[in-house]
């Protein structure tokens, strides 16, 4: 989910290098493309024009709108919705696994919204809604969580890094379990496909996982001779995989991503970071000593981020981009960069401020996206709870 974003990928072996399973790979093994992105289906057939498969993501409301998670999840998110049936949403129960500040939190839920719409999120063609306003969110997790061998969990990298940050044993059991809830997510809509990026593979094979053992726990035959269809409860999730900006990395260390959780501000650019703040994190940004400018040389991770992010704001080829500037200096191609990042974002803001303006519209954009969503997560829900032999 998206809670993040994931990495140009175009064989099986860049994708071993991120560490998928193998079984994962030889299920991947013939990606089919779809317009500016990378899926890895072992479904062959398109969307069809009447049925449209149907993507999810979200991003959590905790800090800043960030360069990284616009480029690397909302902006894509704009084309995703012109081909797929599309629903995107706030994670706000993501953001309570770790300390929170509770008087930001619901600020911080409309902002995010506020931003996903400003950033070209049409409602037209998207579902747009709170996580937590859709409760089959969590009742799906409670059910998934009862199939979920915890060893599963313990072994999952994100547990292992928090968990150790928060003290070990003071980390809260949500810390161990929010992966649980990812899944919930992604399953609850009967995703086709997942925006993922590198920071939550394991995530997305999860889910895919957890979705196969209820499938063969309750499905097929078993839930038939309860009144229920047959065949499988839940649609086996597949990776979409953006082709470019699906990683945007710190300006302070080229080989950390981006984040809100960095305890510098510099690290970031944010959505509505004023244009002399812009021109100053970029001008103060980590770079080298090398002569030139050049992508995808391992030794210059800064120059490889910086170019990038030029590359996707100016619109531009990474051909057209490298002729420009392979021999530019830093003094020459900072300006450059944040004038691009500058014009940019700066629609974007002034969409926002017009949205943030009429409280009333958002509320009802939000109210009938999570309508929306609910409609297809009772439907989620009432399989699997009759699979599972409740009475209903």
């Amino acid at each position: 989910m998206a809670h993040a974003t994931g990495l140009i990928l175009s064989s099986s072996s860049r994708f071993a290098r991120l560490g998928y399973s193998s079984r994962f790979l030889r299920q991947h093994a013939n990606p089919l493309p779809v317009p500016r992105f990378r899926c890895y289906c072992s479904d062959e057939t398109s969307p069809s024009p009447s049925v449209k498969k149907r993507v999810v993501s979200g991003v959590q409301p905790t800090g800043s709108i960030h360069l990284g998670n616009y480029l690397g999840a909302i902006k894509n998110w704009v084309t995703l919705q012109d081909t797929y049936e599309t629903l995107f949403f706030i994670v706000d129960l993501h953001a309570i696994t770790l300390p929170y500040d509770v008087q930001e939190l619901r600020k911080a839920t409309r902002d995010t919204a506020a931003l996903y719409l400003a950033c070209g999120v049409d409602i037209s063609k998207a579902s747009v809604f709170v996580q937590s306003h859709v409760r089959a969110h969590v009742e799906l997790m409670w059910l998934l969580s009862s199939s979920t061998p915890i060893g599963w969990l313990q072994k999952m990298t994100q547990f292992k890094e928090k968990s150790r940050k928060e003290g070990g044993e003071n980390a809260s059991v949500s810390l161990l379990t929010y992966p649980v809830l990812m899944a919930a997510d992604i399953l609850l809509y009967k995703s086709d496909f997942v925006p993922v990026g590198e920071d939550q593979k394991q995530h997305l094979e999860l889910a895919r996982d957890l979705a196969q053992r209820v499938n063969n726990l309750y499905g097929g035959r078993k839930w038939k001779k309860l009144g229920g269809r047959g065949g499988s409860i839940f649609k086996i999730p597949e990776p979409l995989i953006p082709q470019v900006g699906a990683r945007v990395m710190s300006l302070t260390d080229g080989l950390s991503k981006m984040s809100k959780s960095a305890p510098s501000d510099q690290s970031r650019i944010n959505l509505l970071d004023s244009k002399d703040l812009i021109a100053d994190k970029i001008k103060r940004c980590k770079t080298d000593s090398f002569a030139g400018l050049e992508f995808d040389n391992a030794e210059r991770p800064e120059c490889n981020n910086l170019l990038s992010v030029y590359q996707i704001v100016s619109g531009k080829t990474k051909e057209e981009v490298m002729e420009e500037c392979k021999d530019m200096s830093w003094g020459t191609f900072k300006p450059l960069l944040a004038d691009a990042v500058i014009e940019h974002l700066s629609p974007i803001q002034v969409r926002y401020e017009e949205i943030t303006a009429e409280a009333a519209y958002l509320d009802k954009v939000l109210s009938e996206g999570a309508d929306r969503a609910t409609e297809i997560a009772e439907s989620t829900i009432h399989n699997l709870k009759q699979a599972m032999g409740f009475y209903l």
